[in-house]
This record gives structure tokens, C-alpha cells and sequence, in this order.
């Protein structure tokens, strides 16, 4: 009767935790993709002019150092890429300077016809599209010589219309080329150079982050792995028991009623809660979850929540904890550069508003501070303890590892509400963090993994777009 129970309980657990979660990302996937961005001009802008500088630097590099960015990045059509989100754009805005981005990468890409038909049609528009339309046609249409009086009046226009960047550097380009103006090509070519130049330098200190973080814990798992020791001294961390030692109807029981809160708590404050409540969202939602984990689960084990979960490894297991996070931050990031190598070329690629973070990419000091804290710290401690101290945990009452942690990894990565790529990325972190808390028996490394990888993509974020 019992074991029946502890079946029945951890099935009827997975069912609502599940469609709860899975009922809130519908809502957010349902949401329009330009409208999860507050200002989709400015980002989209921001994105491309920086991938475009990036990528003229990188082409000025030598051919290992190229191999070497193709190789760990993937291969991508930027400029294919660019010109599909700014026509997506172009479909919900009717910013000027979007169309004409897009027009001018519609012309870096030779796709004469389909400028030559903006410039006709913004002809006959008011201001700024005339101005507009005789850039494009001096820059990719006329071939005609080009006076002095004409290029200087050209390119008043082009620095009064245009804000500085990769878009008015391509036109520049163009028109400097055909008016012969070296002086103004040459000053072109050494924006273009200072930018891309200070942007390869970020890159190479990311990939070098990525590299030294990769081989530290290949290197790790390797010295690990030939010790001869049992797998539990080998991993061994903490003291919590998985499976648990709360039943699973118990287990049920808390995730369904806290989960219940948690999903409505969020909606509450997604939709009501004021903007500077933001930091205090995460600890909000997840309390009651976790104060009904502590009664109802952990005091009748006679442990804490501390315990319960082994939040604090033993003392002399401090080191075996950072080599742990080590060996599973490397095949973290050994995973997604799988991934990304198997699906580019079969032209997945994930959207430009996953992920993306405004406060990150140009917030002031205290939205810069609130999104690393919740983003760093927050959502590393309370997913871990969730997704894999409870809801994993509860799961292997009834079923193997392998299921259990593709159940809860699948969930924790639905929540996130990203496009294939991000589900799949998502997918194997959340694999990796459940393994290393069956075998650490401490959700402690899986949140220091978790801070890790949230920590290098903020890191990346703010060294690309600030």
C-alpha cells in the first residue's frame, strides 16, 4: 500500500507541477517575440552593429585565429541572419532608421532589385526617407563619377540621418569609394578597425574564459577518474539522500500546493508588481514552496532543510565541491559547443531576444546590479534547490536517474520559454546539474555550476553590448 502510494503520489506530482509550469511558459512563448523587448529597434540595432564590427575584426585576423573563432562558435551568415530578424522587425515597426538598416543590409548582400524598390517607394515619403533614399541610390545604384560638392553634401547627410556605427560605415564605404575620397575611406576603415579591434579584444578574453574553464575541468575529471576509489568517495559532497527520504505522495503533495503558489504568486507579480520589485520576485515566489518543504518533507526525517537538501558540504569536502563545479561547468560548455556545431549548419540558430537582457545591454548602475544579482545569484539558488533538491529528488522515488532527471530538466528548460536551440541548451545543463546532485548528494555544486554559467553569459552580454 504504501509503495502505491509512493507511485500514484510522484505521478500525480509530475501531472500539475508540470502543467503549471508548463501553462506559464505557454504564456510567454505566446507572447509575440519583439514584444518580450522593450525597445526592439534599439536592441536589434545595438545586436547587429556589434556582430558586424566583430565580425569585419575577425576577418582582418590571421587563419589559424579565424579557424579558431569558426571552430568554437559555429559557422553563421550574419548577414543572412540580420536581414531576417530586421525583416521581422520591419513587419511590427515603422522606425525609419530600421528600414534603413535593413535596406542598406538588403545592399551589402546585392540584393539590388529589392533596393532599388525602397528608394522608389521612399522617394514620394516625407522626411527622413528622401534623404534616405539618395543615400542608398549614391551608395549602391549610381555609378555615375561623383563630384566633390556632391560627396561633401552627401556625407552631411549621411552624419546627420544616421547614427554612428557599422550601417553609416558601410554607406560611408560606398561613397567614399565612389567619390574617390581617400582621406574619407581611410577614416572610415580606421572607425570600423577601432571598434572591431576593441570588440576582438572582449571576444579573445570570453574564449580564453572558455578554454582555461573547459580544460581545468577535463583535466579534473581525468585526475579524478584514475584515482581508485568507489564512485561515492569519489563524488561524495553532502548528506542528502536520493532518493529522499519523504515519500512520494508526501513529495506531491508540498510541490503541488507550492508549486500552485509559486505559479500564482508569479503571474501576480508579473503583471501587478511595480518594476523596483523585481529583485525581490525570486525569493517571493519560492518561499512558500520551501517553508512547506522544510515541514511537511524535512522535520518528519528529522532534518532541516539544510540538511534535507545537504545545502553545506562537509568540512573537508570544500575542495571536491570546486572540482566538481569545475568538471561539470567544462562539460557544460563542452555540450553547447556540441550542440552548436551539430545544429548551425543545419541553419538553427536561436532567436535574438532569447536571452537578451536591457538592463544588461545599457541599464544604468542599479538595473545593471538587480539583473546580475537575480541572474547570478538568485536563480542559481532557488532553481537548484527546486528543480533538483525537490522536484528530481521526488521523482526518484518512483523512477531510474535517467528518467528523472529528463522529466525535471525537460520542465526546468520549458519554463525558460526559449526556441529549440535554448531548450536544448537549457535541457543539458539541467541533465548535468541533476547528475552531480545524485552524486555529490549537495545541491551545493549545482549551484555554484549554475552561478558559473549564468555568470559568463551575463559576462558576455555585458562585454558585447555595454
Amino acid at each position: 500500500h504504501t509503495r502505491f502510494r509512493n507511485v500514484t503520489g510522484v505521478q500525480t506530482c509530475a501531472l500539475p507541477i508540470s502543467g503549471g509550469i508548463l501553462t506559464l511558459a505557454g504564456l510567454v512563448l505566446s507572447t509575440p517575440r519583439l514584444q518580450r523587448v522593450t525597445d526592439p529597434d534599439r536592441a536589434l540595432s545595438l545586436i547587429v552593429n556589434r556582430t558586424m564590427d566583430l565580425d569585419y575584426a575577425i576577418a582582418q585576423t590571421p587563419f589559424w585565429e579565424h579557424l579558431l573563432y569558426d571552430a568554437t562558435t559555429g559557422w553563421t551568415d550574419d548577414q543572412a541572419e540580420a536581414i531576417e530578424w530586421y525583416e521581422e522587425l520591419a513587419g511590427e515597426s515603422g522606425e525609419p532608421q530600421s528600414l534603413l538598416c535593413l535596406a542598406v543590409l538588403e545592399g551589402e548582400a546585392g540584393r539590388l532589385d529589392r533596393v532599388t524598390a525602397e528608394i522608389e517607394g521612399w522617394e514620394q515619403m516625407p522626411e527622413p526617407f528622401p534623404v534616405y533614399a539618395r543615400l542608398l541610390d549614391a551608395a549602391y545604384l549610381d555609378h555615375a563619377p561623383m563630384g566633390s560638392d556632391e560627396a561633401r553634401a552627401l556625407r552631411d547627410d549621411l552624419e546627420e540621418a544616421i547614427p554612428s556605427g557599422w550601417f553609416a560605415d558601410r554607406l560611408a564605404l560606398s561613397l567614399a569609394t565612389r567619390a574617390g575620397d581617400r582621406a574619407w575611406l581611410a577614416e572610415v576603415q580606421r572607425g570600423l578597425s577601432e571598434r572591431g579591434g576593441d570588440l576582438l579584444r572582449r571576444a579573445r578574453l570570453l574564449l580564453g574564459l572558455d578554454l582555461v574553464l573547459m580544460l581545468l575541468g577535463v583535466a579534473l575529471a581525468v585526475l579524478v577518474l584514475i584515482r581508485p576509489q568507489s564512485p561515492g568517495e569519489t563524488w561524495g559532497v553532502g548528506r542528502a539522500a536520493v532518493p529522499p527520504p519523504w515519500s512520494g505522495s508526501a513529495g506531491a503533495t508540498v510541490l503541488l500546493r507550492g508549486g500552485a503558489l509559486w505559479v500564482g504568486l508569479l503571474i501576480a507579480i508579473l503583471s501587478f508588481g511595480p518594476t523596483s520589485f523585481r529583485i525581490l520576485a525570486m525569493p517571493v515566489t519560492y518561499l512558500p514552496l520551501l517553508l512547506m518543504a522544510r515541514r511537511d518533507l524535512m522535520e518528519p526525517a528529522g532534518l532541516g532543510l539544510r540538511e534535507g537538501i545537504g545545502w553545506t558540504p562537509r568540512p573537508d569536502r570544500w575542495g571536491r565541491c570546486w572540482r566538481l563545479v569545475a568538471v561539470v561547468s567544462a562539460t557544460g560548455l563542452l555540450g553547447e559547443w556540441l550542440v552548436t556545431m551539430i545544429t548551425r549548419p543545419m541553419g538553427l540558430s536561436s532567436h535574438w531576444t532569447e536571452g537578451f537582457d536591457e538592463a544588461l545591454a545599457w541599464g544604468d548602475w542599479p538595473e545593471l546590479l538587480t539583473s546580475l544579482v537575480e541572474t547570478i545569484v538568485f536563480a542559481p539558488v532557488f532553481e537548484e534547490i527546486v528543480f533538483r533538491g525537490l522536484f528530481f529528488a521526488t521523482l526518484r522515488r518512483r523512477f531510474g536517474f535517467v528518467a528523472s532527471a529528463l522529466i525535471s530538466a525537460s520542465v526546468f528548460s520549458v519554463a525558460h520559454g526559449y526556441g529549440l536551440l535554448g531548450f536544448i541548451s537549457v535541457l543539458w545543463s539541467g541533465l548535468l546539474w541533476a547528475w552531480v546532485y545524485e552524486r555529490s548528494g549537495s545541491v551545493m555544486p549545482g549551484i555554484l555550476a549554475h552561478m558559473v554559467n549564468n555568470a559568463v553569459v551575463c559576462l558576455s552580454i555585458i562585454l558585447f553590448m555595454r
